[in-house]
């Protein structure tokens, strides 16, 4: 197959994820020529797609390892960007309870490794401290790790507000193109899509479960990712209010545990379980998984109804056989941001910052001059004082045709989405949450794949859930 030769890039970063984005967020700082390429239909379609939405204080990790140091830091990052780039980010804060004695002297040391991480206002509360701030948990309850500067985000607003700036300061960002080849060329690489041939001078791997692949492609064997596979249930908002802060039990050597949280969006969450995937691409939930994370949700908040369960999916961790992030660079121009499992989402924007800066300092590359440091979320019409929600139906009548009622999700939610790069319903329900809802968009998808065919002009037969195989219509 003949593939269109491009030239020119300073730097081509693989995978489009949140740490991905996060890096082109980066560079685009930078006077360089930037291309990502990604093989699924949109950002935001492996790891990012399907996990906690936590943002990790930073308590748990080995002190002195790349998971504490960037925790920390992505937290304060996220933080400082909540604004900036309109992400749905809430610091609602986090306890890690404790059942026993031997659950107390647990925190105690979770405290002090805590601390030397650097987390902000880490103590320890009272079982009366603790059942006051959230009187739904277990009367079991002995104390808890509080963690303040913990909080709750919508992953994928993280990696489109990351692509979004980045192309706004000149990233180019090539979807549905899978990258099958590194080669050494003259100033640099050639990378070698299904799509094309790119020269560039400097590659960033971000490719998440596929890391190690890519990885071998520029540098070969170094080292390995295991998929483990988590599983989630998601309630509905009727059980809103049941906590406010994001539950945790203490962990244990299978990592974190099954946390009970709220999300930004209202639903409360529980999971995930921690177990090895039959694949890279395994999404499977199965009956004994998620009757394991409820059971283990009940034990920190008894009051869950699960009859109030909308939906259940599972998502992947690449897990490295190193046990920590894998950041810096083998072979010189090739960059490696792999092995990147939780608390990467938290992380996200400092590794962005770490192998960003090793590209931006490999390449000689020179800040711009004027940079676009801002980005402006979709507006949302349901959550405007009602004068303002007027203004804005007077101005654009789309705004005021509800297409998800569960929602509340109007057309010209919907239409600005598609403008903004969604071409699945995947993509529309990512960005603007239609479908997200009780019904799980049993009342809307036809009329978001009418306006999807309207505004894109691919067929309505052509019309996938997240890329090519997953047509509604056959």
């Amino acid at each position: 197959m003949d593939r269109e030769r491009l030239s020119g890039y300073d730097a081509v970063i693989i995978g489009g994820g949140c740490v991905g984005t996060a890096i082109a967020w980066y560079l685009s700082r930078y006077d360089i020529r930037i291309c990502l390429v990604e093989k699924e239909s949109d950002i935001s379609e492996g790891t990012t797609k399907a996990n906690s939405g936590i943002v990790h204080a930073g308590y748990d990790p080995l002190p002195g390892s790349l998971k504490a140091t960037l925790n920390v830091r992505g937290n304060s990052l996220i933080h400082q960007l909540a604004q900036q780039l309109s992400l749905d980010f809430r610091p609602n804060g986090a306890l890690v309870i404790a059942f026993s004695a031997e659950d107390v002297r647990t925190l105690e040391g979770l405290l002090e490794r805590g601390r030397r991480n650097g987390v902000p206002g880490i103590s320890i509360l009272s079982r009366s401290e603790v059942l006051s701030r959230e009187p739904n948990l277990s009367p079991g309850v002995q104390a808890a790790l509080f963690l303040p500067t913990s909080g709750i985000i919508c992953p994928f607003s993280l990696a489109y507000a990351f692509a979004e700036n980045a192309r706004d300061n000149g990233t180019e960002i090539r979807l549905r193109e899978e990258v099958l080849s590194i080669q050494a060329a003259e100033g640099g690489f050639d990378v070698r899509t299904s799509r094309a041939v790119i020269r560039t001078r400097c590659v960033v791997n971000a490719a998440g479960l596929y890391a190690d692949e890519v990885h071998a492609m520029a540098a070969g064997p170094g080292f390995s990712i295991t998929p483990r596979r988590g599983e989630y249930v998601l309630l509905d908002k009727s059980e809103a209010g049941i906590v406010g802060s994001t539950i945790f039990q203490v962990p244990t050597a299978a990592g974190k545990g099954v946390l009970v949280t709220p999300t930004v969006h209202g639903n409360i969450m529980c999971g995930p379980d921690n177990i090895a995937a039959g694949g890279k691409d395994d999404l499977s939930t199965v009956g004994q998984g998620l009757a394991y994370v409820m059971a283990s949700a009940a034990r920190s908040v008894p009051s869950l109804d699960f009859r109030k369960v909308i939906t259940s999916f599972a998502g992947l961790r690449a897990h490295p056989d190193s046990g920590d992030f894998i950041i810096g660079m083998p072979v010189p121009g090739f960059i490696d941001a792999a092995g990147i499992e939780s608390p990467g989402l938290s992380a996200s924007p400092a590794i962005g910052e770490m192998a960003g800066s090793m590209a931006a300092e490999y390449l000689g590359a020179r800040r711009r001059r004027h940079v676009i440091e801002e980005r402006k979320g979709i507006v949302r019409p349901a959550s405007l004082p009602m004068e303002e929600r007027r203004r804005l139906i007077a101005s654009d009548p789309l705004y005021g045709n509800i297409i998800c009622r569960c929602e509340e999700v109007s057309e010209g939610e919907i239409v600005e989405a598609i403008r903004r790069g969604a071409a699945t319903l995947d993509g529309v329900k990512r960005r603007v949450r239609a479908g997200m809802g009780r019904c799980q968009s049993g009342f809307c998808m036809p009329r978001v794949m009418e306006i999807l065919s309207r505004e894109t002009g691919i067929p309505m037969e052509d019309i996938c859930r997240n890329g090519e195989g997953s047509e509604v219509i056959i």
